[in-house]
């Protein structure tokens, strides 16, 4: 028998061997399919009559019947009243800059904090910021607009400081056990080589941090892009108003074209959502390496 046909039988019989394995450690959990396919239902139900209702006439809204004519220049009329556009660049400005430097600023501070957690300086640092996230907002709205005011940040800039500052202590309690988990013995073989506390977190550090930064980056962007209230009291030149301040012109109790404002609500949904779409492959990537190792 030729090494040709030894090694074709060798591949046929081992085919039925991998097939087995692959299929017994990727069993189906048919209960918990069947759940989450329950639970889907409270976010396809509610998508579901957004667009059918974006698409009727304002006699027609309100029931989850398909529209009778479809009506698509609802998106249309809705662009227009919004000023679209102008608002979702505001949203993408201080979306963009509010992740970017979240990331940039809140591991960093994360990174101090996880190294020093033995003194007590950086203990009662980390306890103050994690602390922060038991404060409802409302009782530091009104201070915190003055305040913005008082020192002329009542625009964009103070807006993404804010979105910045207040997401700190969410990002540090996500991010300091992560760093903790990393061994030092890493930073200690590259300070042997002569490399600094800033080289050792942007070239070992940060990048080992890609599950958690991209944890970081959903959460503060999906925060700075549908958050109303905080640019509601911060913002005071119309011009710069994101796209949820722009839906509030549907909030009037005379504006009765409900498909007009549910047009308006699938727009603003839109960008977040196929920014999503072509990010997940780098955001589902970092989790998985995230959790093999």
């Amino acid at each position: 028998m030729s090494a040709t046909t030894i090694s074709k039988t060798g591949v046929s019989a081992a085919k039925p061997a991998e097939t087995k394995v692959y299929r017994r450690d990727h069993n189906i959990n048919w209960w918990l399919t069947a759940v989450v396919a329950v639970l889907s239902l409270t976010v396809l139900i509610p998508l579901y009559f957004t667009v059918v209702t974006a698409l009727k006439t304002p006699a027609d809204a309100g029931t989850f019947a398909l529209p009778t004519t479809w009506n698509w220049h609802n998106f249309a009329d809705a662009w227009a009243k919004v000023n679209y556009p102008k608002a979702a660049l505001n949203s993408a400005i201080i979306t963009v800059a509010s992740v970017a430097l979240t990331l940039l600023t809140n591991t960093f501070v994360a990174y101090a904090i996880a190294r020093n957690m033995d003194k007590r300086f950086f203990r009662f640092l980390y306890y103050f910021f994690i602390a922060a996230m038991f404060v409802p907002f409302p009782v530091i709205m009104l201070p915190l607009a003055k305040q913005m005011g008082a020192l002329h940040l009542d625009n964009q800039l103070g807006l993404i400081i804010l979105y910045m500052t207040l997401g700190l202590g969410t990002n540090l309690f996500i991010a300091t056990g992560f760093i903790r988990s990393i061994p030092i013995s890493l930073e200690e073989a590259a300070r042997i080589d002569g490399a600094s506390t800033w080289t050792i977190f942007w070239k070992i550090i940060f990048p080992l941090m890609g599950p958690i930064n991209a944890t970081i980056a959903i959460l503060t962007a999906l925060w700075a892009w549908n958050d109303f209230l905080m640019p509601l009291i911060v913002l005071t030149d119309q011009s710069n108003q994101t796209i949820p301040l722009a839906q509030y012109v549907f909030s009037s109790q005379f504006a009765t074209n409900y498909p007009m404002a549910f047009a308006s609500y699938l727009m603003a949904m839109a960008p977040i959502l196929v920014v999503y779409v072509f990010a997940q492959k780098w955001v589902v990537g970092s989790v998985m390496r995230g959790a093999v190792k």
